[in-house]
């Protein structure tokens, strides 16, 4: 025949304990064991020719290849990556084979038979085993002593089922067992967090954990969550026993998992101190360069890495509905596709933030925020930071940063863009003027398409304070010192921020609008420093920068308010945000309008 050979006989070696390096097996059988889609599983009769095994189970990762029809009966495959895993009470266990990476050597259309006569390896492998005097079925090692991190008697059975081996996958905890272990690596911890409700009150810690077969919540409360806190560490591994399964409350949890776990009174957990974690899987990271986080979803999860380019102030504020105080800090991380962003840390990650060398920040897990069309990110519960990272990313970045990269960053992706969303009311100038907008006690918006006429080169800047969170104007004081009336402070430098002026309009008329730095620095394609030193310095770089806006069209949001100037009431147009002009969206618009406008194409006739 023209298909691979199957391993004779390994499968009692494997669950034995032993370790065969890639042997080659045949599915017989393959069936769905959970109907739940948040947890779908797959057992699988496996045989090498000589021996079965029933208890063997695909890990998540390879469902795809059952979904598109890889994994057919009779099909024969070569196991990459597998590990074996008791499940049930100690002295009473089954050995589970959960295979993680496989190879298909053979489709089972292509050999379309069971080969040999395969049979149960419990009672025949035994049987065969003990007449070569080989080892026992269950492997008698001594392992390595771990150290116990919490004096009570629920260790002496967390010491017996690790010294026996008897630990259990993640996927094959239920609320129906209640003697288990798992071996898992913790991927993220959150913070400790209070609350407090006519029921009482308490503190609460959570944390994912990760093995070969998936992944689970686990969480601490009131005494268990000052027990555990200190001693569980990110990326380290632990034995974990005596929790309480429950549903999981997706609200919380987007883990992969139908259940989740809750800490009590008799939980035990135990470090991992041997060398070799046992096939326990690295966090791995799956980073993402900042200047893509502008086109995903609002809300998403993301991992990236940047250099923490600017730093800013502690803030605290109180919750207006708990009366609760929160702390936070806003730092700029970019990275080499020349695109910052902001990121927002909370609570004790913010007040302890030492940011003044400019380290390599590795986010895994942070949330998208969508504000007015700027996205930034915000390190919430379960999220990961990690600081100067010993990872391949982390040194390229440090040397590209280091080598002035960062001088130069073009694409700001937190700056506020919103104006494209078509959610603000269209108007034109001369409507904007006809229902005397910004005449009341708030200002009031509107968007238009615009062409820019003229752009004003007189004051369009101002120097400012350097401090990245005070853009206040500074005082020259002659010698080379520049006071910031806001800081109190004397500095040696200051930064340009820009206040441009220009003439804009539309099919109905022109109107003088302002614009500050961020849109500023979108317009004009050039960061405020670079602008800012054109106009000191080089009259031709500076014609060339802001000829190149004339002529062109665009989106714009405008906040329209009336303000007074002495004695007299000027109706002042501010650029809020401002985008390129999507011509599909646009000629959208102008046809919703000519439907409203004529009643043809419209859903009433």
């Amino acid at each position: 025949m023209g298909y691979a050979s199957l391993s004779s006989g390994v499968i009692a070696r494997i669950m034995n304990g032993d370790d065969v390096t890639k042997p080659v097996l045949q599915i017989l059988a393959i069936k769905k064991i959970n109907s739940n889609a948040d947890a779908e599983r797959y057992r699988i009769l496996i045989s090498d020719g000589k021996y079965f095994n029933s208890y063997a189970m695909l890990a998540s990762q390879l469902n795809e290849m059952q979904h598109r029809g890889q994994l057919d009966e009779f099909t024969i495959v070569q196991l990459d990556k597998y590990v074996t895993s008791m499940v049930g009470k100690e002295g009473a266990g089954k050995r589970v084979l959960i295979i993680s990476e496989l190879t298909v050597l053979n489709a089972g259309a292509e050999v379309k038979e069971k080969i040999g006569e395969p049979v149960t390896y419990e009672t025949a492998a035994k049987q065969d085993l003990v007449a070569k005097a080989a080892p026992p079925v269950v492997a008698k090692k001594e392992p390595t002593q771990t150290k116990t991190n919490n004096n009570n008697n629920n260790n002496i059975t967390l010491n017996a089922s690790i010294n026996a081996g008897m630990t259990h996958p993640i996927s094959s905890l239920s609320p129906y067992q209640n003697k288990w272990v798992i071996k898992a690596r913790v991927t993220s911890k959150t913070g400790i967090r209070t609350w407090s409700n006519p029921r009482g009150e308490g503190k609460l810690f959570s944390m994912d954990l990760m093995d070969e077969s998936g992944e689970i919540r686990a969480t601490a409360f009131k005494e268990q969550c000052d027990k555990f806190y200190d001693m569980i560490q990110v990326d380290s591994v632990y034995f974990f026993s005596k929790c309480q399964l429950k549903p999981a409350n997706k609200q919380f949890s987007q883990l992969d998992n139908a259940y989740e776990m809750t800490f009590t009174g008799e939980t035990a957990v135990q470090l991992c101190e041997d060398a070799d974690d046992g096939g326990i899987p690295d966090i791995k990271y799956n980073l993402v360069p900042i200047s893509e986080v502008s086109g995903m979803e609002n809300k998403a999860a993301v991992d990236t890495i940047g250099i923490c380019k600017e730093v800013g102030e502690l803030q605290a504020f109180t919750s207006r509905t708990t009366n609760k105080e929160f702390k936070k800090r806003d730092l700029t991380l970019v990275d080499m596709s020349n695109s910052a962003i902001s990121l927002t840390l909370w609570g004790d990650d913010a007040v302890n933030f030492d940011g003044h060398v400019q380290p390599v920040i590795l986010v895994k897990g942070t949330r998208i925020n969508e504000f007015n069309g700027g996205k930034s990110l915000s390190l919430g519960g379960g999220s990961i930071m990690k600081i100067n990272p010993d990872i391949p990313e982390a040194h390229k970045l440090r040397g590209w940063f280091d080598n002035g990269g960062g001088d130069n960053i073009a694409n700001m992706v937190s700056a506020r863009t919103g104006g494209g969303s078509f959610s603000t009311e269209w108007m034109t100038f001369k409507d904007a003027r006809a229902r005397n907008l910004g005449a009341g006690d708030k200002p009031d918006y509107f968007q238009c398409k615009a062409v820019v006429h003229i752009v004003k080169q007189e004051n369009a800047f101002y120097r400012a304070c350097p401090q990245s969170d005070c853009n206040k104007k500074v005082v020259d004081e002659g010698n080379d010192q520049y006071r910031c009336e806001r800081c109190n402070a004397l500095y040696p430098n200051f930064k340009y921020r820009l206040l441009v002026n220009m003439s804009v309009g539309d099919w109905t008329s022109n109107r003088w609008v302002t614009c500050f730095n961020e849109t500023g620095e979108q317009l004009l394609k050039h960061t405020s420093q670079e602008v800012g030193e054109a106009l000191e310095n080089d009259p031709a770089k500076a014609e060339e920068i802001f000829s190149a806006l004339n002529f062109t069209s665009h989106i714009f949001k405008l906040r329209c308010k009336n303000e007074v100037y002495g004695d007299m009431t000027r109706n002042k147009l501010t650029v809020q945000s401002v985008v390129p002009l999507n011509y599909k969206e646009y000629n959208r618009h102008l046809l919703k309008e000519l439907q409203e406008l004529t009643g043809i194409g419209s859903s009433s006739n």
